[in-house]
């Protein structure tokens, strides 16, 4: 009997330990903890390749809300962010942001800026910028703030094909534009909060940007502020379903506006990977802003 009661004592110990290791798993897998604004250990590696598909087929007029038919054009977006944690006390990240871009006009269809044939005149494409970032938490005791500067450097010298950005009669681009040549020095402050049922999240974020250095650049001496607001309900501790909203003002020496709603959702595939897919549409804008849909899927690996 004695025997018995040893054996069943460490059965329920291992048990117990079992049980808290699946726990630990479970919340490690919790896509409340992977939100941009936690940071990472010492050591830690964050790598996060998102891409999004913008194609539009209306626009705003040039004073004015109005819209208006244009041919389709089309904007591909590909991002690689790599960070990873430097410091002691787990409060400041260093990484860099690596963007690819690949643009049609003209009337092409949405998925034409993945063509390989160089069609010139309607399309372009190339690595466009190179951002240097950091990331800190400033509040120790406040974990779930932190705020990300980058320096974004142009990698090409023309916005458009033949360096001018204009617009023609029928308020399309004058050439084929890709991305703006003026330098950005960009800040971005995230803030979350979980609500006591564990299942709702409330993420928000204020991205600011300064352009300067060029001024051929639509950008030069403009100031753009983009708040945005996330909320999202966890089924599982692998799923997450969310809905978003956000605003972007540019103004300075051009001015430019537009309003967006989306929804999208995560699952965190492995300990390590999780994917991510995000629909938005702009539904309101002003001065050329273009109104159209984007479809955006990512990849993000934390280790």
């Amino acid at each position: 009997m004695k025997r018995i009661s040893i054996l069943l004592a460490l059965l329920t110990f291992n048990s117990f330990v079992f049980s808290q290791e699946e726990n630990q798993e479970e919340e490690k897998n919790n896509l409340q903890v992977f939100t941009p604004s936690k940071l990472l250990n010492k050591g830690q590696w964050d790598i996060k390749w998102f891409n999004g598909l913008y194609t539009q087929t209306k626009q705003t007029g040039g004073n004015n809300g109005d819209s208006r038919d244009i041919l389709r054009e089309n904007f591909f977006t590909s991002t690689l962010e790599v960070f990873t944690g430097i410091s002691e006390n787990n409060r400041i990240n260093v990484g860099a942001i690596i963007e690819y871009r690949s643009n049609t006009i003209g009337g092409r269809q949405a998925l034409s800026v993945f063509s390989l044939n160089d069609s010139r005149g309607t399309e372009r494409k190339g690595l466009t910028s190179i951002a240097p970032s950091v990331k800190i938490q400033p509040f120790k005791n406040v974990g779930n703030f932190s705020f990300q500067s980058s320096l974004h450097i142009p990698t090409l010298e023309n916005e458009t094909d033949d360096a001018i950005f204009d617009f023609n009669n029928d308020g399309s681009p004058d050439g084929v534009f890709l991305d703006q040549t003026a330098w950005s020095f960009q800040n971005r402050f995230f803030y979350d909060y979980t609500f006591p049922s564990g299942k709702w999240q409330l993420f928000t974020e204020l991205n600011t940007e300064y352009g300067f250095g060029d001024d051929k650049s639509f950008a030069n001496n403009t100031f753009l502020i983009v708040p945005g607001a996330f909320i999202s309900y966890f089924p599982t501790q692998k799923a997450t379903v969310l809905a978003f909203a956000q605003h972007s003002e540019r103004f300075g020496d051009f001015e430019q506006d537009n309003t967006s709603l989306g929804f999208g959702g995560k699952y965190q595939l492995t300990d390590v990977i999780n994917l991510e897919v995000l629909y938005s549409n702009i539904v309101r804008g002003f001065n050329f802003q273009g109104l159209g849909e984007t479809y955006s899927f990512g990849i993000r690996a934390l280790f």
